[in-house]
């Protein structure tokens, strides 16, 4: 039960009981004790048992099991203790108990909570492990050290336990910038084109959802997620849908409505106390198969859903992910009389496949992509242009369209209409590269057929809404760390900063989105300064209704580390500015701003000594007690800047 009138999060972040129901211990004898420290250690041994955590949260679930475990040999001392022990002082232990039993809740969300969750609300879960930690401190303090004849070491030792469990409140493992302006970009509002799909490779990487595995695992765990909130936060349980559905749509699996799906197999949902074999189900859809297949590797899976995997560029194999040495599939006809055997024994019935996914279908598809593609080099003007919409709509979401496109010929003519006196033309060819380019092998074939010069020259003197296509087109192209390095040579990041100061805000957003993944790359940030983009980016944090000061931030962040950027970012009435983000920011503003002011000062002590005559050290030092995880961790590191300095008494 909910104890000491708190409420505990779940993996969802809805509020359940703990599942553990605990009585008061009324013994006051030495036995009392005893049982009581055995529970612990039972307690603390479940919780080292849970095994592996998400990347999100991992640094910090290792640290804090690894304090529990220095508590093990501890306990085992006062196991021993023979003296009598009062009711009373059997509270404490009682109260230790309750602070582990969190701390198991905890790292078991840490461990088979929706990975996608855990990302997109790091801020709650660690808040989670603050209190956590704060309980698991206050009840080692209040141990009855002197009652239980425990030794002054091995009072120190749970002393210095009790001093990490503090320390640790300042010094968690977060997300880093990259990850979170992708998150930004991706939930981005008042973008119509889906953009943001061109990271969401990246994204599904850096969250490990990039296998066929993976997103089966955390299809369940969303289901789980969803059906625990209850209803409860509606917005941020659509936002961690949205992005799963993305995830699946990258690898060429089928969207799910996860608040209408059941967990099991839909093959199962008017049986649903009849278990299929797990050697039945294709390991894509994790539904019975019809038309078993072998592939390369020698797995099993239903024809349709593999062929699907490969229509979409894949070349490894879904469960093993070992490359596929050719792409022939073979009937597995043991395995399919093994399912038809087993269907007519238990009276099941197999779902007939609709027409439409048939792979008569997908010939018709590949004519019809074809024969777009062909009228993108007709003579009629007309054809062209209806050709080149019609291949951004096919585009726009589909993922084995991108790649029919590509296997066409599509992207060679494409380019060429880049350049084509037609404004219309050039927009939707723009916009077509730019949902192309988020198939990662298009990214390279885009750049090859030389369409990144072009892209640029649209962006210098095509329409608004081209000009902001073009920049989103060189966001998502500059994901390859190689084509980065293209459009800072060809002279693609002065339009970019042009854009950024003179376009529409979407304009502007999607300037800043390709010029922040533009300076991650060393060169690309000397080209950035000399283009003049400091200027905008300043402005845009001194404009409030701007919408962009955290973007901006954070590409000043990056720029900061480079010395030119310092100097020139480091002017007084920035200073006051950051300062005055620190005080009064929104809470992402001030973890920006105070990253900025930290990266500043590492190089340069006076940026710190003014930003000390501006007021800014107790505004740190209440970031501190009340900030987020990323912005606590940067005041302090600003704080020990400062005590270096010798400004801190």
């Amino acid at each position: 039960m909910v104890m000491d009138g708190e409420v505990e999060e779940g993996g969802g972040g809805q509020v359940v009981e703990t599942g553990e129901e605990e009585t008061a211990p009324n013994a006051s004898n030495t036995q009392g004790c005893t049982c009581e420290v055995q529970e612990l250690m039972v307690v603390i041994g479940s919780i080292v048992a849970i095994g592996d955590y998400r990347r999100t949260q991992k640094k910090e679930c290792q640290n804090l099991v690894r304090r529990l475990k220095l508590l093990l040999p501890l306990l085992e001392d006062v196991k021993d203790h023979h003296g009598q022990v009062s009711e009373k002082s059997l509270n404490p232990f009682w109260n230790l108990k309750k602070a582990l039993l969190r701390v198991k809740k905890l790292l078991i969300t840490c461990s088979e909570g929706s990975k996608i969750y855990l990302a997109l609300e790091n801020e709650a879960v660690m808040a989670r492990f603050h209190r956590a930690n704060d309980k698991l401190s206050q009840a080692l303090e209040d141990l009855p050290y002197e009652e239980l004849g425990v030794s002054e070491e091995v009072k120190e030792e749970l002393d210095l336990v009790r001093m990490h469990l503090k320390r640790s409140k300042r010094r968690t493992d977060t997300q880093d910038i990259e990850l979170a302006m992708d998150m930004m970009v991706v939930f981005s509002k008042d973008d119509e084109r889906n953009a943001d799909s061109a990271i969401i490779v990246r994204l599904a990487k850096k969250l490990e959802l990039h296998t066929v595995e993976d997103l089966n695992a955390e299809t369940i765990a969303v289901r789980k997620f969803v059906k625990e909130r209850g209803g409860q936060n509606a917005e941020s349980t659509q936002h961690v849908i949205e992005l799963l559905n993305k995830f699946r749509q990258s690898e060429g699996l089928e969207e799910i409505n996860v608040l209408d799906d059941p967990i099991v197999p839909k093959t199962l949902e008017k049986s649903p106390s009849l278990a299929i074999p797990h050697e039945f189900l294709c390991p894509i859809t994790l539904e019975i198969m019809t038309d078993p297949v072998f592939v390369a590797t020698g797995q099993t899976y239903e024809r349709e859903s593999i062929q699907k995997w490969l229509d979409s560029n894949h070349k490894t194999c879904p469960k093993t992910m070992q490359p596929l040495v050719h792409s022939s599939l073979v009937p597995n006809y043991a395995l399919r009389n093994l399912i038809l055997q087993w269907c007519e024994n238990n009276n099941f019935q197999i779902p007939k496949k609709d027409a439409s996914s048939s792979t008569e279908g997908s010939s018709e598809q590949k004519e019809s992509v074809l024969s777009v593609v062909q009228n993108l080099s007709s003579n009629q003007l007309e054809v062209q242009r209806k050709a080149v919409k019609k291949i951004r709509m096919l585009s726009k979401e589909n993922p084995v369209n991108r790649v029919l496109i590509a296997q066409s010929g599509g992207i060679p003519p494409l380019v060429q209409l880049l350049s084509y006196p037609d404004s219309k033309i050039q927009e939707h060819t723009v916009t077509a590269l730019l949902n192309l380019s988020i198939d990662e092998a298009n990214k390279k074939l885009i750049a090859i057929e030389g369409a990144i010069p072009a892209i640029i020259d649209v962006l210098r003197k095509g329409s608004v809404e081209a000009k902001g296509n073009s920049a989103a087109a060189l966001f998502s192209l500059s994901i390859d760390d190689d084509i980065k390095a293209t459009i800072g040579l060809s002279n693609g990041i002065p339009p970019l900063v042009d854009l950024l100061q003179h376009g529409t805000i979407r304009g502007k957003r999607d300037a800043a989105t390709a010029l922040f993944n533009l300076s991650l790359n060393k060169a690309n940030k000397t080209r950035a300064i000399e283009a003049g983009v400091i200027p905008p980016l300043l402005q845009l944090i001194k404009s409030p209704n701007s919408g962009m000061i955290d973007e901006a931030l954070s590409i000043l962040f990056l720029l900061a580390s480079h010395p030119d950027g310092r100097q020139e970012i480091g002017q007084l009435s920035v200073i006051e500015t950051l300062v005055e983000f620190i005080r009064d920011g929104t809470t992402k503003n001030k973890e920006c701003a105070t990253s900025v002011l930290l990266e500043l000062g590492s190089s340069n002590s006076s940026f710190i000594l003014a930003a000390l005559q501006y007021g800014v050290l107790e505004h740190l030092i209440e970031i501190t007690k009340s900030g987020n995880s990323r912005a606590q961790r940067k005041a302090n590191s600003l704080l020990q800047l400062m005590s270096r300095c010798e400004q801190i008494p």
